[in-house]
């Protein structure tokens, strides 16, 4: 089964474009090598992701499904192996998620009619601010 297909079936990434995406960019590895989206995976295969903010997911695969199913079921085809993380990082990753800046993707299109207020008070400087 393909790596790329098997990464959206089990709901590890939202689609397989991503899950392309990812292999292609070396966030995955494959039994510690770079997984190419066209890798053949089988049972007992260690795959490690690289998540946002330095993160490291690592999984077993336990099956293969050609079909997308339930993701309760698709939590059934993997065993994951991630260590907890420490209190400290997990203090630090809670940090880093409350200053990260609010960006909006570039593909979104136009701002919405919500938006476009809360552009025009933040550049007249006035108004109600959100504080997170």
């Amino acid at each position: 089964m393909r790596l790329d297909v098997w990464l959206d079936v089990t709901c590890l990434y939202r689609t397989r474009s991503e899950a392309q995406k990812a292999c292609r960019g070396g966030k995955v590895e494959v039994n510690r090598q770079g997984g190419k989206p066209h890798r053949e995976l089988r049972a007992g295969d260690e795959i490690e992701i690289s998540r946002p903010l330095g993160r490291k997911q690592k999984v077993i695969v336990k099956g293969l499904s050609e079909q997308h199913i339930p993701k309760a079921e698709a939590r059934k085809l993997y065993e994951d192996v991630t260590p907890q993380p420490t209190p400290e990082e997990a203090e630090v990753l809670r940090m880093a998620r409350l200053t990260r800046p609010f960006v909006r993707a570039a593909n979104a299109g136009s701002p919405d009619k919500r938006e476009r207020r809360e552009l025009r008070r933040m550049k007249e400087g006035r108004g109600r601010r959100k504080v997170l």
